[in-house]
């Protein structure tokens, strides 16, 4: 008889199935992180024999976050509300943030 809460494959419902167990494996962790992080290619073979190949990258402005920082942070919202108040303790960037915004100020009264 199944236990009551078992899948259709089987398997308790609380574990992972049976090919995803790395138990006794070894693996790296962040192995492919600095190859990712330059892009890669994905090859894609076609049902009539082709091949296509696609090119990934990070979009202009994205950042990775790893996995301690993500937990953290796990949204767009949350990252740069705290890199807003991160902003306000660096003098240099404040100086020229706020002169940019007068002279916005100042063309805008032109």
């Amino acid at each position: 008889m199944k236990k009551q809460n078992e899948g259709k494959m089987g398997y308790d419902n609380d574990d992972m199935a049976p090919e995803y167990d790395l138990k006794g494996k070894s693996y790296v962790r962040g192995k492919y992180y600095e190859a990712y992080q330059a892009g890669h290619e994905l090859r894609i073979k076609e049902p009539d024999g082709s091949t296509t190949v696609r090119y990934f990258t990070l979009e202009e402005g994205a950042v990775l976050l790893e996995p301690e920082v993500k937990a953290y942070f796990p949204d767009s919202k949350s990252v740069n509300r705290a890199l807003r108040s991160l902003i306000d303790l660096i003098p240099e960037k404040r100086e020229q943030r706020a002169a940019g915004s007068l002279r916005s100020r100042r063309k805008l009264e032109l």
